[in-house]
C-alpha cells in the first residue's frame, strides 16, 4: 500500500495502516532523535511526541511522498525543544541484560568488546554533522536524500560528497586506532 493510502486509512482509524506507517518510518524518526544525543527517556518521549504530532495532523499531510521529511523535521524540532528546556537526568540501577545466546569464548568476547570500544571512539572523533549523517544512512529502510536533508538541514546535492568525506574520516580514525579487519570478529 502506498503512503498516501496508508495516511488516509490511518486517518479513518485503521490500526494496521497506522502500524505500517510506524514500521516504515520509525527508524528514520529514531535516528533523527538519537542524533541529538538525548537521554534515553527524553529520546523515547520525543519519538512518541513525533508520532503524536502525526496523529494530530494526519488529515493535514498534503504530499504523502514528503511524509518522511515531515517526520524528520518534526523529530528535529521536538528534539531541539527538549534540549532548550534542558535534559532531565534519570538515575537508574538498571543493568543491561547479558547475552543469553550461545556461549562465546572469553578471549573472543573481550576482543570483540575492545574492538567495539575502539570503533565507537573513532566514531566519536568525527564531527557531529558526520555522526548525524552516518546514523541516518544506516537506518532501515534507508531514508531518501530528501528525508536526510530535512533531518540534517543539508542541501540534497551535498549529502553524497559529505557522506564520502565522513566515511573517509571515520576510516582514518579506525586505521589510526589500530583496528584490523579480523580483530574480534565472531
Amino acid at each position: 500500500m502506498d503512503v498516501g493510502a496508508l495516511l488516509r486509512a490511518a486517518h479513518e482509524g485503521d490500526a494496521d495502516a497506522w502500524n505500517a506507517l510506524v514500521s516504515r518510518y520509525n527508524g528514520l524518526v529514531w535516528s533523527v532523535v538519537r542524533a541529538h544525543r538525548l537521554a534515553d527517556a527524553d529520546a523515547a518521549d520525543v519519538t512518541q511526541t513525533t508520532w503524536l504530532r502525526l496523529a494530530e495532523h494526519l488529515a493535514d499531510i498534503r504530499d504523502a511522498d514528503r511524509l518522511g521529511s515531515w517526520l524528520a523535521t518534526t523529530a528535529r524540532h521536538e528534539s531541539l525543544r527538549v534540549l532548550r528546556v534542558g535534559q532531565r537526568v534519570v538515575p537508574t540501577d538498571e543493568v543491561e541484560p547479558g547475552d543469553e545466546g550461545e556461549a562465546v569464548a572469553l578471549d573472543t568476547r573481550m576482543l570483540t568488546e575492545e574492538r567495539d570500544v575502539l570503533l565507537w571512539r573513532a566514531f566519536e572523533m568525527v564531527s557531529a554533522q558526520c555522526r548525524s549523517l552516518l546514523r541516518l544512512l544506516v537506518t532501515d529502510p534507508t531514508p531518501s536524500y530528501e528525508e536526510i536533508s530535512a533531518a540534517t538541514g543539508l542541501a540534497i546535492g551535498s549529502i553524497g560528497p559529505i557522506r564520502g568525506r565522513c566515511l573517509e574520516r571515520l576510516r582514518l580514525h579506525v586505521v589510526a586506532s589500530g583496528i584490523t579487519a579480523g580483530a574480534g570478529d565472531s
